[in-house]
């Protein structure tokens, strides 16, 4: 992988526009070795469950795809920034079809935005400490909602006074580099105030634009993060792709089941590149990493049990 730095990295795939394929609006997820589930019960004719081939990126993976169609389905962000839930216990409360667990948290309380009909619950986590807290770092960290116009799309924002601020590229910050300044209303350039309805938190942003940037540097989730960005390990992303569908993305890891170690991020944004997503951001992996389909559980969750997590967002 090359870094960042002040430019976006390039990968050699490149995203292949649906329209071009047989005109189905799955034609690319099963042209990628993904086949239809129909053991989850009944569910809106508008949302789909898919499970992966058995490879991805040349390794051992179980995977799966929640699949909803934009201009039908109701997304959710569940929880109050505060407080333990599984994701079963969200189930329990509000029945929604989908569940995957949301963002990142700590000791009881969202660390990652959350934002529900428009109202914003708890901003990103506004610094990051490395060299043994003598470095404080103020990241631009990844977000992706449901915008009041009604789009959906991912950003790189900071809490800037009360104001939550999106930008077209991230404070470029990296873990051992002299820290940039304070996120402000002017830098990074071109912000601009985010007007959301419905949003999660989480990071790094995985593609933008259709394009793959795994800024995972830049949002200071590199290796002293514990997010383990190119370790393989469980993963939970949410994106969209070019023809108006919403994607919950899930991996098993860790060998919960025999030879399934898990993805990388990079993994993760190729592989959903290649099924025409073209905005991705990256939410809370490892144990945490958990998705549900009419409570039923799809991947093994790699502490044994569904663990206890914060924030969760929802498909109905």
């Amino acid at each position: 992988m090359t870094s960042c730095g002040s430019q976006t990295k390039e990968y050699d795939w490149e995203w292949e526009d649906p329209a071009k394929t047989d005109g189905s609006s799955d034609s690319l997820i099963i042209k990628n070795g993904w086949t239809l589930q129909t053991s989850f019960g009944n569910l809106p004719e508008y949302i789909r469950v898919y499970k992966s081939a058995n490879l991805h990126q040349n390794k051992m993976a179980v995977a799966y795809i929640a699949v909803a169609e934009l201009d039908k389905t109701s997304f959710k962000v569940l929880g109050n920034a505060t407080g333990y839930h599984t994701p079963n216990d969200f189930y329990n409360t509000g029945k929604e079809t989908v569940i995957l667990n949301g963002g990142y948290f700590w000791d009881g309380a969202s660390v990652s935005l959350l934002c529900k009909e428009g109202e914003t619950l708890c901003p990103n986590s506004p610094y990051v400490w490395r060299q043994n807290g003598e470095l404080v770092y103020y990241p631009t960290k990844g977000a992706f909602a449901e915008m009041k116009n009604g789009k959906f799309q991912v950003d790189w924002v900071y809490n800037v006074n009360g104001s939550t601020y999106a930008y077209p590229a991230p404070a470029h910050n990296s873990s051992g580099s002299a820290p940039l300044p304070q996120p402000s209303a002017t830098f990074p350039e071109g912000g601009i105030l985010w007007s959301a309805q419905n949003g999660i938190g989480g990071g790094p942003v995985l593609i933008k634009d259709s394009t793959v940037v795994n800024t995972y540097e830049e949002e200071l989730f590199d290796a002293n993060s514990g997010v383990g960005p190119t370790s393989n390990n469980p993963r939970s992303a949410v994106a969209i792709t070019g023809t108006g569908q919403l994607i919950f993305f899930v991996c098993e890891g860790r060998h919960m089941t025999e030879g399934v170690k898990g993805l990388t991020l990079e993994d993760v944004a190729k592989v959903l590149l290649e099924i025409g997503c073209t905005q991705a951001l990256n939410l809370d992996g490892g144990g945490s990493s958990c998705m549900i389909i009419n409570g039923k559980e799809t991947i093994k969750p790699s502490d044994g049990k569904q663990r206890s997590v914060v924030t969760a967002v929802a498909l109905n």
